[in-house]
C-alpha cells in the first residue's frame, strides 16, 4: 500500500501509541488534539520512539486525509465533532471501548465509512504528547473489504479481522466491565486483584456479563471469565485501567458506554445483574462523575 495521509482523533494513550504505528507503517500521520504538544513520545518494553508526526489543534488546519482514526474516549465523541466533520468521507476506524461503536457516530450523519475496531493494550499517558505502553498492542476488525484495507494500512501482525465480531465486542466487554470498575473505584492497579475477595468480585461481576452477552447473540463459554481473570494477572500489578487513568486525571470516566451499556443491554432481556448495576451506582456517585 502507498503511504497514506491519516488522521488520529485524540492524542491520548491509545493515539499515541497508534500514531506511531502508523508512523513506522510509512504513513504521514497528524495528530489532532485539544493540548499541543512539540514531540510525541512513546515508551515501550524494547525503548523510547519519537515518531515524526505532525500536532494539529484546529480542524481547520487538517487538509484532506485517506483515513482517521478515532480515538477518544466515548463520552469525549462529541467534543471530536469538527475534527469528524473534518476527515469526512474519508473511513473512520473507531477505536473506542464497548460494544456501540457505529451507533456512537450516527448522529453526525457522516458520509465516510465506519470500522469498529477492538484494542488490547496497556497504555498510559503520563503528559500531552508522553505515552507508556507496557505491553505489545493487538486489534480486531470485523472480516471484508473495510476491515482488509485497515490490516494493510498498520501493516503489522498486531491487527487480526474476525468473522464474529459481535463476539469479540462482548469478549472485550468482558475486560471492561470488571477491572476497571474495580480499580476506578480502589483507585488501584492490578495490584487490587491480589486483595481477598477481588477476583471472586470480579467473576461474579463477569458471569453476569457472560449471560448477558450470550442473550445479545455473542458466543461466549463459561471459560471466558476465567480466561479474563488470567489476562488481569497476566499483565502485573503496576498495570492499569483506562477508567482508573481518568480518575487519576481527575476526568469522567466512560461508564455509561460500559457498565451502562451491559445494564441497559441486560434490562431488555430481562437478566439480573445486581453486581453490575451495584458498580454503575458507585461509579455514577464519583465526583468526576456526578458534578
Amino acid at each position: 500500500m502507498a503511504a497514506q495521509r491519516i488522521a488520529v482523533i485524540g492524542s491520548g494513550a491509545i493515539g499515541g501509541v497508534l500514531a506511531a504505528a502508523a508512523r513506522a507503517a510509512g504513513h504521514e500521520v497528524v495528530v489532532c488534539a485539544r493540548t499541543p504538544f512539540d514531540r510525541l513520545v512513546v515508551e515501550t518494553p524494547d525503548g523510547t520512539e519519537e515518531p515524526d508526526v505532525t500536532v494539529v489543534t484546529d480542524p481547520a488546519e487538517l487538509g484532506p486525509v485517506d483515513w482517521a482514526l478515532l480515538t477518544t474516549k466515548v463520552q469525549d465523541t462529541a467534543s471530536a465533532a469538527g475534527w469528524l466533520r473534518a476527515v469526512d468521507p474519508a473511513p473512520v476506524a473507531v477505536v473506542q471501548n464497548g460494544i456501540e461503536h457505529r451507533a456512537t457516530l450516527a448522529p453526525f450523519e457522516l458520509r465516510s465509512p465506519v470500522l469498529p475496531a477492538l484494542i488490547y493494550i496497556s497504555a498510559e499517558r503520563t503528559s500531552p504528547g508522553h505515552v507508556v505502553r507496557r505491553s505489545p498492542t493487538s486489534m480486531q476488525v470485523p472480516d471484508g473489504e473495510l476491515g482488509e484495507r485497515f490490516r494493510e494500512l498498520l501493516r503489522g501482525p498486531q491487527v487480526h479481522a474476525t468473522d464474529d465480531f459481535r463476539t469479540a465486542a462482548w469478549r472485550k466487554l468482558l475486560t471492561n466491565v470488571s477491572a476497571n470498575p474495580i480499580s476506578a473505584l480502589t483507585m488501584r492497579r492490578m495490584s487490587v486483584f491480589d486483595v481477598d475477595g477481588v477476583r471472586e468480585l470480579a467473576r461474579e461481576v463477569l458471569q453476569e456479563a457472560v449471560a448477558v452477552g450470550r442473550a445479545e447473540g455473542a458466543a461466549l463459554g463459561d471459560e471466558e471469565v476465567d480466561k479474563t481473570i488470567d489476562v488481569f494477572v497476566g499483565l502485573g500489578p503496576d498495570s492499569g485501567t483506562s477508567m482508573l487513568y481518568d480518575r487519576l486525571a481527575g476526568l469522567g470516566t466512560e461508564h455509561e458506554h460500559l457498565t451502562g451499556a451491559l445494564v441497559r443491554a441486560a434490562r431488555r432481556h430481562g437478566i439480573p445483574v445486581p453486581r453490575n448495576e451495584t458498580l454503575l451506582v458507585l461509579l455514577r456517585a464519583l465526583p468526576e462523575n456526578s458534578g
